[in-house]
């Protein structure tokens, strides 16, 4: 009874000195388990602004391309809004409308002759298609990223848990004592360092899922836009 009133005054002594914070546990930890904490901690710190970036950018080339798409449908000359858009396209839409657009011109003025439609249909389609490509590629930049953080953060976390609780093994093994004590900061960090990757890959992985579904269905958006302008431009070559 004697040695179990000693041993409780001295984890209370020893859980007074050692900090159980979180600022603490990071100061405390060995330079494996710091190194992940601060690979988890960036990793986090980018992933949010990987996040805020394309949600905002996402936002406004939605307002950008509503207003371009209702200008193109509200009647406008094609060579009017070309002339407008040319310099310099706001946004992937008006891009897709340039490239279509340009093709066009250039046959116009060397006169597209009727055997030729087909394969200038061909070109207008093929430089769409590139051009499509080229603007989701630019849209999905860093979006690996966010897949990688939601995949491997979890792991990177497990990796300092489990050499924390090395320490804390190799803690009891010196100490000769198994008190809560001497394993409870290196569990601690251990546990820290599993939250740490957990806070870093649950965003990515719900953001991953919603920027890409958004990219998805904006790189539908100007695939079904460029498959009604070009019919639009097979109507101009039959009336020619």
């Amino acid at each position: 009874m004697e040695n179990a009133v000693v041993d409780t005054v001295q984890l209370a002594g020893s859980m007074d000195n050692a900090s159980l914070s979180i600022w603490g546990l990071f100061l405390q930890a060995d330079f494996i388990v710091k190194s992940v904490m601060i690979i988890l901690v960036l990793a986090s710190f980018w992933s949010w602004s990987i996040i805020f970036e394309k949600s905002l950018r996402l936002r406004r080339l939605r307002r950008d391309t509503d207003a371009f798409e209702a200008e193109f449908w509200s009647g406008t000359a094609l060579e009017s809004l070309y002339k407008d858009a040319k310099s310099e396209p706001e946004e992937p839409m008006s891009a897709v409308f340039v490239a279509a657009m340009g093709e066009y011109e250039r046959a116009a003025r060397k006169g597209i002759a009727p055997a030729g439609r087909a394969w200038l249909q061909q070109r207008i389609e093929r430089a769409m298609d590139i051009t499509i490509g080229r603007e989701m590629e630019r849209l999905e930049r860093y979006m690996p990223f966010l897949a990688s953080v939601g995949s491997t953060a979890p792991f990177v976390g497990l990796f300092g848990t489990v050499w924390g609780i090395m320490n804390s093994f190799q803690a009891i093994g010196m100490t000769k004592s198994t008190s809560l004590a001497v394993v409870a900061p290196g569990i601690a960090e251990a546990l820290f360092a599993t939250a740490l990757g957990l806070i870093a890959a649950i965003p990515a992985v719900l953001a991953y899922n919603k920027l890409s579904g958004d990219l998805g269905r904006y790189a539908g958006r100007l695939e079904a836009f460029a498959g009604e302008f070009i019919a639009i431009l097979s109507r101009e070559f039959e009336e020619k």
